[in-house]
């Protein structure tokens, strides 16, 4: 080739080469730039993930700490419960001996239990059950009849009750009963007793 064309060539190798180092420092660049995102992204990524198990582990640490609370709160009730009952037990069972020994302190009791009953009722001419002990006491005292007054009022001897003590009164003709025997008087003060129960065994 001819000088002239050696200077052409050379000048347009020389603009492509150098067209070519702007393109590849254009194409570095980008791709810097990429990795520079890509590398950011990712680590907010990460750090998302992070928080994300962060959180997840602190509300599942939350939820087993609660549940363990709960259940202690569970177990705590459970056992004062079981206390409870144990000493509502045991007090039925002190009842129920000193009712069946016929001391003096029950009669009065079943003398104030039965007033009660007949206050409540209102009337004058009632039928009365007792447990099987209490009745044969009373059908001994009455001889031959089945009936007695207590402070004016007449009560006549139904049939006996399966109960610890106290008594059933009921009108002559059904309509109105009131149940006061000690099961039913320990049911009906439970609640109240319940708490003083627990006041008393866990202050």
């Amino acid at each position: 080739m001819s000088s002239g064309t050696d200077k052409i060539v050379s000048s347009i190798m020389s603009e492509a080469q150098e067209k070519a180092d702007v393109i590849i420092q254009d194409a570095n660049a980008d791709v810097s730039a990429i990795t520079d995102k890509a590398e950011k992204t990712a680590e907010a990524e990460k750090v998302k993930i992070l928080e994300n198990g962060k959180k997840q582990s602190d509300m599942r640490y939350q939820q087993i700490i609660s549940e363990a609370k709960m259940n202690a709160r569970r177990a705590k009730l459970g056992a004062k419960e079981e206390v409870i009952d144990a000493a509502f037990n045991q007090a039925t069972g002190e009842l129920k001996a000193i009712a069946a020994s016929g001391d003096d302190n029950y009669e009065i009791a079943l003398s104030k239990m039965i007033k009660e009953a007949a206050d409540e009722i209102g009337t004058n001419d009632l039928i009365i059950h007792l447990n099987e002990a209490d009745t044969n006491k009373f059908k001994q005292d009455l001889s031959s009849s089945d009936s007695f007054e207590l402070e004016g009022v007449k009560f006549t001897l139904g049939e006996p009750i399966k109960a610890i003590g106290g008594a059933i009164l009921k009108t002559s003709n059904g309509d109105i009963e009131v149940n006061n025997t000690i099961e039913a008087r320990l049911e009906r003060f439970k609640s109240i007793l319940r708490s003083e129960v627990a006041e008393v065994l866990f202050k």
